[in-house]
C-alpha cells in the first residue's frame, strides 16, 4: 500500500465490490505507517461448475496481514456476510460485533471450526454503538430478508461513512422494525462524507414490495388447497417463515420444518424473542400421523440444492415429506442467477411426481426482494445526502448504474472500485490511490487453498479432457517385462470406436516410445514417464480431440 504521513480515511473492498455473493470490506484511518482498520462483514460465495469439488469460496485477506485490525462488525446473518468467519478469523484475528440474532448464528460458525472459546464475540443491542479507536460505529436498523439487518454509520475525525449493508424499505416487515428513516435523516443532517451502498436491484424501477403483502398472498393461495402442501423458501428469511406459518394457521394447518437450516434459523429467531406468537411446529413423528390436509411442510432447497429437503422430496427419499399426485409445492423465493438449471431440474422432478407447482412467475405476490429498487435508493439518498457515493454489492454493470443514479440525485462525487482498489475518501477528492493483492480462497477438502492451486487446475483439466492411467514394469536394462495397462477415465467411446480398442492402440504407442529411448534415459523413471505422457497426449488429441491428464506408473525390477 502507498505510504502517507497524513491522516487518511480509506476504504478497501476485498470481496463484494463488484460481485454478488461475497463480502469483506475494510475501513482504515490514520497515516499509512500506523493505519488502524475495521472490517465490515466477512462472507462467502458458493462454487459452481467452474470449481469442481469446491462448495465454498471466501475472500483472501492477505492484504490485511500484519495490519492493526480493531474489530469486525457484522451487518446481518446471511452467508455472504458472515459465512467466512470460521475460515478466515485465524488470519484476521479481531473481536466480533453483531446484534443478538446474528451473534447466535455466528456462534454456530465458530463452533464448527472449534473457535468458539477463542473468539471474543460482543453482542450489540439494536441501535447500539461500538467505539473502536478512531471509529465510532452506530448500528442503524434496516429491513431486509432476514432478522435484525443493520446499516453501520462509521464516524471518524475526517467524516462519517454510512455502510448500508443489505436493505430495503418495508413499511410492513412482519417481524422486526421498519427501516429507521429518522436515524438516517439525522445522520444526513449531521453530514455524511460517503455512503457505501447496495446495488443489487438498481435496474428495477419502483420498490421491492412489502413482506406484509406476501403474507396476504400466501393466505389467499394456501387456504383453498387440498392435499399435502409444501413451501420452499430461504430459511434465513424469518419474516417469510412467519408469513407461511400464519397462512398455514389460516388454512387450518400446522407447520412441519424440513431441512437443517430451517431448524437452525428458527432456533435463532426464538432465542431473540421472534416467532413466539406462532403455534408450536410439529415434530417429524407428529407429522407422520396427521392428515394431509392438516399439515404444511416448510422446506429448504428452493434453489435446487442437491442435499436440501426439496431435492430429497423430489427424489422420494425424504423420510417425512412425501408429495405425489394432487399435492402442491409453492416456491416462495426468487431464482438466484446461476441456479436456473438446478431449479428447473428440481421442478421437473416434482412435476413428474404429479405435484402442482406455484412460483412467483405465475403468482407474483408470493415473493418480494430484500434489496432496494430505484425509488428506495432515491429515498436513501434523500435521507443521507452523502458527498461521495460508493456503490457496492452487485455486478460491474450494477455499480456503474448505481453511480449514475447517485449523480442524478445530486451526489457530488462517485467512485466505483473493484476488489483490491484502495479508495481514499478523505482528505481531498475521493480517489483510487492504490491496488493491493486480492483474490479468492477455496475451501477444498476441509482446508483453504488458493484459486490458482494445482489441485483445482488439474480437476478442471480432468473434467474437460479426462484421465489416462498407464502402468508397466521395466527390467534393469530398460525392457518392458509386463503387460502395458492403459485405463481411461472420462474418455469417449462408441460402437464405431470402442474405448478398449483405442486404449490397446495407446498401449502399442507406449511400447514404441519406450523402445525408442536409449542409454541413460531408460534408467531415469521421470524421463520415461514424461516421454510416455507427451506421446499419449498427442495420440489422444488425434483420437478424441482431447489432451487428458496422463498418470504414468513405471515399476522397476
Amino acid at each position: 500500500m502507498k505510504k502517507s504521513n497524513q491522516d487518511e480515511l480509506v476504504f478497501l473492498p476485498l470481496g463484494g465490490s463488484g460481485e454478488i455473493g461475497m463480502n469483506l470490506n475494510a475501513y482504515g484511518f490514520g497515516p499509512a505507517h500506523d493505519r488502524k482498520w475495521i472490517i465490515v462483514d466477512v462472507g462467502v460465495t458458493f462454487g459452481d461448475l467452474s470449481t469442481p469439488g469446491v462448495d465454498i469460496i471466501v475472500p483472501d485477506p492477505e492484504a490485511l496481514k500484519g495490519e492493526k485490525i480493531l474489530g469486525i462488525l457484522l451487518t446481518h446473518a446471511h452467508e455472504d456476510h458472515i459465512g467466512a468467519l470460521g475460515w478466515l478469523w485465524p488470519r484476521i484475528q479481531a473481536p466480533l460485533y453483531a446484534t443478538p440474532f446474528t451473534a447466535y448464528l455466528i456462534r454456530d460458525k465458530l463452533r464448527e471450526q472449534n473457535l468458539l472459546n477463542e473468539v471474543k464475540l460482543h453482542e450489540v443491542p439494536l441501535g447500539g454503538t461500538v467505539n473502536l479507536g478512531p471509529f465510532e460505529c452506530e448500528f442503524v436498523t434496516m429491513t431486509h430478508s432476514i432478522a435484525e439487518p443493520n446499516g453501520i454509520a462509521i464516524k471518524t475525525p475526517l467524516g462519517t461513512v454510512m455502510h448500508t449493508g443489505d436493505w430495503k424499505i418495508d413499511d410492513d416487515p412482519v417481524i422486526g422494525s421498519q427501516t429507521d428513516g429518522k436515524a438516517l435523516a439525522r445522520l444526513g443532517d449531521e453530514g455524511v462524507l460517503a455512503m457505501v451502498g447496495d446495488s443489487t436491484n438498481v435496474f428495477v424501477d419502483g420498490v421491492a414490495g412489502s413482506e406484509g403483502g406476501v403474507a396476504d398472498a400466501l393466505v389467499d393461495l394456501i387456504k383453498p388447497l387440498r392435499g399435502r402442501v409444501a413451501v420452499g423458501c430461504f430459511a434465513s428469511n424469518v419474516a417469510r417463515v412467519h408469513s407461511v406459518a400464519l397462512a398455514a394457521k389460516a388454512a387450518g394447518r400446522r407447520v412441519v420444518l424440513a431441512g437443517r437450516s430451517m431448524h437452525r434459523i428458527t432456533a435463532a429467531a426464538k432465542h431473540v424473542g421472534l416467532l413466539g406468537d406462532l403455534p408450536p411446529f410439529l415434530t417429524d413423528e407428529e407429522a407422520r400421523v396427521w392428515a394431509p390436509d392438516e399439515v404444511l411442510y416448510l422446506c429448504t432447497g428452493s434453489q435446487g440444492e442437491a442435499r436440501a429437503a426439496l431435492s430429497r422430496v423430489a427424489d422420494g427419499t425424504h423420510p417425512v415429506v412425501k408429495l405425489g399426485s394432487g399435492d402442491h409445492c409453492i416456491f416462495s423465493s426468487r431464482v438466484i442467477p446461476g441456479n436456473e438449471l438446478a431449479i428447473g431440474d428440481l421442478q421437473d422432478r416434482l412435476a413428474d411426481r404429479g405435484v402442482r407447482l406455484y412460483t412467483e412467475k405465475d403468482h407474483p405476490g408470493i415473493h418480494v426482494s430484500g434489496h432496494p429498487c430505484r425509488d428506495e435508493l432515491r429515498q436513501m439518498y434523500d435521507w443521507v445526502r452523502p458527498r461521495i457515493a460508493v456503490p457496492t454489492h452487485g455486478m460491474r454493470r450494477h455499480l456503474m448504474e448505481h453511480a449514475n443514479l447517485a449523480r442524478d440525485m445530486g451526489v457530488p462525487e462517485t467512485v466505483t472500485p473493484r476488489n483490491g482498489d484502495l479508495v481514499r475518501l478523505a482528505p481531498g477528492p475521493a480517489a483510487i490511490i492504490d491496488e493491493v493483492p486480492w483474490g479468492r480462497l477455496y475451501v477444498d477438502g476441509g482446508m483453504l487453498v488458493t484459486e490458482a492451486g494445482e489441485a483445482i487446475r488439474e480437476r478442471r483439466h480432468a473434467a474437460g479432457n479426462g484421465v489416462l492411467v498407464v502402468s508397466f514394469v521395466l527390467d534393469k536394462g530398460g525392457r518392458i517385462v509386463s503387460d502395458i495397462d492403459v485405463r481411461g477415465i472420462g474418455l469417449p467411446g462408441d460402437e464405431g470406436t470402442p474405448l478398449g480398442d483405442a486404449l490397446d492402440g495407446l498401449a502399442e504407442r507406449v511400447e514404441d516410445v519406450v523402445r525408442g529411448l536409449k542409454g541413460e534415459a531408460l534408467q531415469d523413471e521421470l524421463v520415461v514417464e514424461q516421454a510416455v505422457a507427451r506421446a499419449l497426449k498427442k495420440a489422444s488429441q488425434q483420437i478424441w480431440d482431447r489432451r487428458p491428464i496422463v498418470e504414468t506408473i513405471v515399476l522397476r525390477l
